[in-house]
């Protein structure tokens, strides 16, 4: 069935096209001096001649293309050889076990907590010194906020690690994949060389978004850079919020201005990342032709494992010593392990924090909820019209990931501050949908696809209408994948920094711009306990979307998950 578009679908690009294309208008038009609420009511290029004399921009914008194009590169290579080398195996999905959890973990949580452990008075070092490295006092050793970035590389490699490994897996998530491996083998090439020249090329193709979604967000990220990245200059994101939040107004013309310069910065990574696989393309169709076997994959195989593990074990350990952190009350170099122990100060933290655990609890909750309930909507529509969803409702979609948080933010909370809802509850849980649709429509739409269309089908034709079909047997089918995406959309938005700061203005604070704060400051316990907040949340709901099904379905032997 065929014709105009349905009611879901209209609002899901209303929703996702709108606020971008609008913000990005309201960020164009002070970039160009014109900005009437101010008081400038005329178009010049003086925030451009201003933004090209800042001190330190050349190398800003160098540090932005290069650590997020680098970090998701690297992260993209380190899935697929160990993909390559892994898949289907005991020790695959022994690890898919462990790096599923991982994604939950909002980014300036798992800064604070790489801070905490990379750091030259951080556990690492502790753990060696003073029998190994001698050091009674933290080395003078910039491992953090390095000029070079390498730590914000490293930072943000292992979030986008998680992310495009389960990218990955939905994409394997096919037919026959396994045949393909047993095919290669049978004419004489390895698993990593039947997984290149087989399997890959017919996945890609799924990876290819969220892959540009990654570069985007990398281009531009703004915890990640407060917390692990440069400060003599920072990238051009966090100096932009920086601008923005300057008390002379100007510095908002130049701060749009440099939103379309950071703009121009991530279309250029896209472009360069384009290019460079379409000469990875070529090369490999040539290797293609030569017919070599390549089975000698031993090194390969091994060197893939070993940095998979590396990657979550950092992660494992980061998590630990923010929970270390937490509870210490006296924790001297190079002790291992805090001298004196404390819970007060967690409950004080708690207690003080209160107002921005309920405020973040009532927004994740409130958009988890929007992006599932619209999710559900926008997939049954189409599936009762029977129409695919293609790749411009796709690219819709994911507009808002492919688009950078700060370049389109600006102009959006100039647009808020006009219509007088700058700052308001409503306001942040409607910039919060916006990130938060897009990852809800990733997590149902491949477990909708999967539902098989004989049972709707079937109640049709004994008269159900497509309420009770799907309250009565989609629904309950698809519970678990259900849960499973209001977590992480409730996930998605407690990690949402830069839409909280922006759009909230300073008076609707959460515990992600608390402990964004606080990882620059010299306390090190209360940043741990406001990271730990965020962990806790998606992980309390992720483990409610886990039991519920079970519990519910616990005399359904077919409903299980084990089946």
């Amino acid at each position: 069935m065929t014709g105009r578009p349905d009611i879901p679908t209209v609002l899901v690009t209303t929703l996702l096209a709108g606020p971008v294309l609008a913000g990005l208008a309201g960020s164009l038009l002070p970039a160009f001096g014109y900005l009437p609420a101010l008081g400038y009511d005329t178009f010049s290029q003086a925030p451009f001649r201003q933004l090209f004399s800042t001190p330190g921009l050349g190398k800003s914008v160098l540090l932005s293309f290069g650590t997020g194009l680098a970090a998701s590169v690297f992260s993209l290579a380190i899935v697929l050889v160990f993909t390559a080398g892994w898949f289907g195996t005991r020790i695959f999905r022994q690890l898919t076990r462990f790096l599923s959890p991982l994604l939950s973990i909002p980014h300036a949580a798992a800064s604070i907590g790489l801070a905490f452990l990379i750091a030259p008075s951080g556990f690492l070092a502790r753990l060696f010194s003073p029998w190994a490295t001698g050091w009674t006092r933290p080395p003078d050793f910039l491992v953090l906020n390095d000029p070079y970035g390498l730590a914000m590389t490293f930072g943000l490699v292992a979030k986008e690690v998680p992310f495009l490994f389960l990218m990955t897996l939905a994409a394997l998530n096919r037919p026959h994949i396994q045949d393909y491996f047993k095919a290669g083998a049978s004419l004489g090439y390895g698993r990593m060389a039947s997984f290149f020249k087989v399997v890959l090329p017919q996945i890609y193709p799924l990876i290819r978004l969220p892959m540009l979604a990654v570069i985007a967000y990398s281009t531009s990220v703004v915890d990640v850079a407060q917390i692990l990245g440069p400060t003599t200059p920072p990238p051009l994101a966090p100096r932009l919020v920086a601008w923005m939040n300057d008390p002379d107004l100007s510095k908002r013309l130049m701060a749009s201005a440099g939103a379309i310069l950071q703009l121009s910065v991530s279309a250029a990574a896209l472009l360069f990342y384009l290019v460079l696989e379409r000469l990875c393309a070529v090369a490999l169709k040539l290797r293609y032709a030569s017919g070599h076997r390549h089975n000698r994959e031993k090194l390969a195989r091994k060197s893939g494992l070993a940095v998979m593990v590396a990657i979550i074990s950092a992660m494992v350990l980061a998590i630990a010593v923010l929970g270390l952190w937490a509870v210490a009350k006296s924790w001297w170099f190079p002790a291992p392990l805090p001298q004196r122990w404390s819970l007060g100060r967690m409950s004080d933290a708690i207690s003080m924090g209160t107002p921005a655990l309920t405020a973040t609890l009532a927004v994740a909750i409130l958009a988890a909820l929007m992006a599932t309930a619209l999710t559900l909507w926008l997939l049954e529509a189409r599936s009762f019209r029977n129409v695919r969803t293609g790749r411009r409702l796709n690219f819709l979609i994911f507009l808002p990931l492919l688009v950078p948080q700060v370049s389109f933010l600006f102009g959006l909370q100039v647009l808020f501050l006009i219509a007088g809802l700058s700052g308001t509850f409503l306001s942040v849980l409607f910039a919060h949908l916006i990130f938060v649709f897009p990852y809800a429509f990733l997590a149902l739409s491949d477990p909708w696809k999967r539902l098989d269309p004989r049972f709707a089908k079937a109640a049709a034709s004994i008269g159900a209408s497509r309420m009770k079909i799907f309250w009565k047997i989609q629904a309950p089918l698809l519970l678990r994948p259900i849960l499973v995406t209001f977590a992480v959309a409730v996930a998605v938005s407690v990690g949402q920094y830069l839409p909280t700061l922006m759009i909230g203005a300073g008076r609707i604070v959460t515990v992600t711009t608390e402990s964004v704060a606080l990882a620059s400051g010299g306390n090190r316990q209360v940043a741990a306990l406001y990271a730990l907040l965020q962990l806790i949340i998606p992980f309390v709901v992720f483990t409610l979307a886990a039991i519920v099904p079970s519990l519910l379905f616990r005399n359904r032997s077919a409903m299980r998950l084990e089946r």
